[in-house]
């Protein structure tokens, strides 16, 4: 099988479980290091699926990378290539998809309930499971793309995740592992000091019970991601 391209923006925003995932499953990845000068590639014809991560910008941003971006997510698509967004990769998606992307009313840092609606589409995706407790760290959020599906909301945020045939770009962090969320909270800290908001945790609170919480989140993100690999490129 081609490698999946996995597309990262911030070293310490790397692909956490998604590359557990992958290599537990056996399938090949490759990780393109945006925030090292790494070009994204010109052509996606080498990979059976794109994968954006995270990142502390905003797809508004005028970085030369974005635009490039925002064509291998359209260029997939038309080449029935699966795209799989985790947070400014969601946001990255719903613009190359023809949505947009602003500042959500708060800063949504540290684990949060979501919800899944009621609708054929987030059931597909998430079975029975009504509601999980994810990881949050964004202040912008997207509008959903014509012709995609919401099958995700929290009470801060209602557009947490959507899906477009067999794209899925998420507002919410399912990738963490203890590492990411500990590395977070390092480089974090005095953001999360200055904010008095109830959509923001204390390191405390994000690091309280944290093997456990990982593990439910983990078992979350294996769900998504098995349904997602059925559509990758041969």
């Amino acid at each position: 099988m081609k490698p999946v391209a996995i597309f990262r923006h911030l070293p310490i925003e790397g692909p956490g479980y998604f590359a557990t995932f992958l290599d537990n499953n056996h399938i090949p990845w490759r990780l393109i290091k945006i925030d090292a000068g790494e070009k994204p590639p010109a052509s996606i014809a080498e990979f059976s699926g794109l994968v954006f991560m995270g990142g502390p910008m905003s797809v508004n941003d005028d970085l030369p990378w974005i635009e490039n971006s925002l064509t291998l997510i359209r260029q997939a698509d038309i080449d029935d290539v699966p795209v799989l967004g985790h947070c400014l990769g969601g946001q990255l998606m719903a613009k190359a998809f023809g949505g947009t992307v602003s500042a959500n009313p708060v800063k949504e840092m540290g684990w949060g309930e979501v919800s899944v609606p009621d609708n054929p589409v987030a059931r597909a995706w998430f079975g029975d499971l009504t509601t999980f407790n994810s990881f949050h760290w964004h202040g912008e959020a997207f509008s959903i793309p014509q012709g995609a599906t919401c099958i995700l909301s929290s009470p801060y945020c209602e557009n947490q995740a959507f899906a477009l045939g067999m794209h899925l770009g998420m507002q919410c962090h399912v990738e963490m592992t203890e590492r990411l969320v500990i590395d977070w909270c390092s480089v974090g800290a005095e953001e999360l000091t200055s904010l008095n908001e109830p959509s923001v945790q204390s390191i405390a609170e994000i690091e309280k019970n944290l093997p456990e919480r990982v593990a439910a989140l983990n078992a979350v993100a294996e769900r998504l991601y098995q349904k997602w690999i059925i559509n990758l490129k041969k």
